[in-house]
């Protein structure tokens, strides 16, 4: 039992990260069961995210940089995944009817609605790290439950396609929503008061976009997912700099 948790761990560490996890033994696990493990890979890139800002400070740099270069090594350690899945996620929004939305998603390049959508969201959560400060706690918060919000979103909506990461994790057993639930009342009891509504805010701006990818979409894809988790980062980030004014 704990092998195998451990190797669905090491597979959910494997897609969202960058993170080298080593040789998965057989049998390997599917990403239907390895989704439970998101929300510990969301605190691992917390816990590194606050490492880059912690030591831009520690060599006196100013809480701006800090931020620029904590959110720099959040990028790379994710592959940009996330961010990619919001510039196609809003590029999506140009197409007539969800064959064309899902076609433009799908689609390597970058359009306008893209690059609009990277710089404002990039910006405010930047300026909204440097304002809250290197608060480790915070970290951990932000990623774990912005990765939280990836699964709640597996779980209530099918997938729009028929192939692709939001096939492949689909699943509508509740059950696996539990443990990242304890570790975001963990996290949030330890954040203090900025925690719940931090919660909420992550949680209404996950729930836009999984209102939007129903609507628009018919269901969830890698890139929904994506746009999710760095909606509901941002958002959480602009309460705990609020927060912290």
């Amino acid at each position: 039992m704990i092998a195998r948790r451990l190797s669905e761990a090491r597979l959910a560490l494997m897609l969202l990260t960058r993170v080298p996890a080593g040789q998965l033994a057989e049998p390997v696990p599917g990403l239907e069961a390895a989704r439970w493990a998101f929300p510990l890979v969301g605190v691992l890139t917390g816990v590194l995210g606050w490492a880059a800002f912690a030591l831009a400070r520690q060599v006196g740099l100013g809480a701006e940089l800090a931020a620029v270069l904590a959110f720099g090594a959040l990028a790379l350690v994710t592959g940009g995944l996330h961010l990619d899945g919001l510039a196609d996620f809003t590029d999506g929004f140009g197409g007539r009817d969800r064959a064309r939305r899902l076609e433009i998603m799908r689609d390597s390049r970058i359009g306008s609605y893209g690059v609009v959508a990277l710089i404002v969201v990039s910006a405010a959560q930047v300026l909204a790290m440097a304002q809250a400060g290197a608060d480790f706690a915070a970290f951990l918060l932000a990623g774990g439950l912005s990765r939280f919000a990836m699964l709640v979103l597996l779980v209530w909506l099918p997938p729009a396609r028929a192939d692709g990461m939001g096939r492949l994790a689909a699943g509508r057993a509740g059950a696996v929503l539990v443990p990242g639930a304890v570790l975001g009342v963990a996290l949030m009891l330890i954040v203090g008061g900025a925690g719940l509504p931090a919660l909420v805010a992550g949680g209404l701006a996950a729930g836009f976009v999984g209102l939007s990818a129903k609507r628009r979409l018919g269901g969830q894809t890698g890139d929904v997912l994506g746009a999710a988790q760095i909606l509901s980062e941002t958002a959480i980030w602009l309460v705990l700099a609020a927060q912290a004014a």
